[in-house]
């Protein structure tokens, strides 16, 4: 199923008093949860105790409900998330962070959950360009960039064609990772957005490396 980009409002201006008033009041709350002691339900180690890695999406929908959904607990698993929660090379930082995850904070298996209604699903880079310009990038910033940089920004801020397929894609290349460990257990799953429910694309199994070259 290929995604629909859905309707954009206008984007609109956050004056610097309004940004000073919301840090103030995040802060001024920070300041009676260490005050109060509220942080106590949630010290636990930097090691998760589930063995677990999740690399998912960014997406504000997800912030409660993705851990409300799969009964995670602070402490439980490594959260990476990004935009559209894949890997865009082999050699970028969300992998170096799986990889950092399994080396030295004893991740055992890793979870690609992709989810419904995903912003980054059919994201057009002439559009991403627009408001680059729209947010006083200098176009001839933009040129030479093209010409010059070791990045395809095209590519760069072009989204993928539907959830299934990116997070498969994801799952693919990890496993074929050259510097992933074999005994690593990868899966691939969507979450739906609306209700919390997972539907598995891709389960891991102890022989899912046997084909990497």
């Amino acid at each position: 199923v290929f995604c629909r980009r859905p309707h954009i409002p206008a984007r609109f201006t956050i004056k610097a008093k309004e940004c000073t008033a919301m840090l103030d009041e995040i802060l001024d709350y920070n300041r009676r949860f260490v005050e109060e002691h509220h942080y106590k339900p949630y010290e636990t180690s930097k090691y998760p105790d589930r063995k677990i890695a999740i690399l998912t999406c960014m997406d504000t929908r997800l912030t409660h409900l993705l851990p409300a959904a799969m009964g995670l607990k602070n402490g439980e698993v490594k959260l990476i998330k990004n935009a559209g929660g894949i890997v865009f090379s082999p050699y970028d930082t969300t992998v170096r962070s799986l990889l950092i995850a399994i080396l030295e904070l004893g991740v055992e298996e890793i979870l690609v959950i992709g989810h419904t209604d995903c912003g980054v699903c059919g994201m057009h880079p002439d559009s991403i360009r627009h408001h680059l310009v729209a947010r006083g990038i200098a176009p001839e910033t933009l040129e030479a960039l093209d010409r010059h940089a070791a990045i395809d920004l095209d590519a760069w801020f072009t989204g993928f064609r539907d959830e299934q397929s990116a997070v498969l894609d994801t799952v693919s290349l990890l496993r074929r990772h050259p510097l992933m460990p074999k005994d690593v257990l990868i899966h691939g799953l969507v979450i739906d957005t609306a209700t919390g429910e997972l539907r598995v694309l891709d389960k891991g199994h102890p022989d899912q490396t046997a084909a990497k070259g």
